[in-house]
């Protein structure tokens, strides 16, 4: 078992700091918001790498060797760090802490329930995202039980600022009148979030990150798009993909990126930005999406659609998104951001 750090000293007699490790973005934010400047958090591995495929390198094990305690997802997304800390020999003396301990998984749509294919962003939602900090602070009091209090104020009050985020949109978006909100996703990325609105994933294109859909299955989501009315794709950020443009020029769906947190420079704030970003980016393609509702069924380019509340953006503009046939956002967006 892990020594606790209130009784572990350098060898020049000094008290040892908590090193904390962590494997992606979101968690340096969830932990360095808990520790503040009580414990050190050090990502395992560099800001600029993929970590669905990231390939174990030597420093890697002397990084976790000088590590307390490590923070993970453990359900799909650091698939690479069992290999680190077997490789490095402690498996018995890190302390390892799943962040998804207490999260309700959700299968990622339209895969096999037998094959238990879980959608590993959960990080990508705030209500799952809290549940993750909570845990995570659980866990470093039993390491760490001298700051312990501390720790414990500080989950408490970053878990405040992220519910008022979150209370702020589900205002914004409850003012947007009701639609028929239909999306596909680029792999099942964004499960979490969207129900964490009360949306619903119509269609995935790419059921897991990496694995390309075959030309059948793209005709077929083509298709399935065609027949079910999906009016709004949801893409990764940062990622441009070929299938996305191909489904796009052949339905003429409106396409938007979310961030999935798991890319730049690790900070305190990276969560919080980018999840601001999406939450944006959702209201700009519900507004979109009313938009072009009444456009529709008023059968006049939308000269008779009623008005919106203009506030919808805690970030101005951030969230605003682009057409699936010419790179814009729909004119009539402008005026509610």
């Amino acid at each position: 078992m892990l020594a606790m750090v209130s009784g572990r000293s350098d060898p020049a007699g000094a008290e040892k700091r908590l090193c904390i490790g962590i494997t992606l973005h979101p968690y340096y934010s969830f932990v360095k918001n808990i520790v503040g400047d009580r414990a050190d958090v050090e990502p395992l591995i560099g800001a600029g790498f993929n970590p669905h495929s990231y390939e174990p390198q030597p420093n890697d094990i002397k990084r976790v060797m000088e590590m307390d305690a490590i923070v993970i997802n453990g359900i799909g997304h650091d698939e690479f760090v069992f290999e680190i800390i077997e490789a490095a020999r402690m498996k018995e003396k890190l302390h390892v802490i799943y962040a998804n301990k207490a999260v309700a998984l959700i299968p990622i749509p339209g895969t096999d329930p037998a094959d238990k294919i879980v959608d590993s962003h959960t990080f990508v939602s705030i209500t799952t995202s809290i549940q993750q900090i909570y845990n995570i602070c659980a866990e470093l009091t039993k390491i760490d039980p001298e700051n312990a209090a501390i720790y414990r104020e500080n989950a408490g009050s970053y878990a405040l600022r992220l519910r008022r985020i979150k209370a702020g949109y589900m205002k914004k978006l409850a003012d947007i009148p009701d639609i028929d909100f239909r999306c596909a996703t680029m792999h099942g990325g964004y499960s979490y979030l969207l129900q964490e609105f009360g949306l619903e994933v119509t269609s995935v294109i790419e059921p897991r990150h990496g694995l390309k859909p075959t030309a059948s299955q793209l005709r077929a989501t083509i298709d399935l798009i065609k027949e079910t009315g999906v009016n709004m794709v949801f893409s990764e950020m940062n990622f441009p993909d070929k299938y996305i443009d191909t489904i796009r020029e052949a339905t003429g769906v409106r396409l938007y990126t979310f961030s999935h947190i798991t890319g730049g420079e690790y900070t305190a704030e990276k969560f919080e930005e980018d999840m601001i970003h999406n939450l944006d980016t959702l209201t700009t393609a519900l507004i979109d999406a009313y938009y072009q509702k009444e456009k529709i069924d008023a059968g006049d380019n939308g000269k008779n659609a009623g008005p919106l509340p203009r506030e919808t953006s805690q970030k101005g503009k951030k969230g605003k998104q682009y057409d699936g046939n010419k790179g814009e956002s729909d004119p009539g967006s402008d005026d509610l951001l």
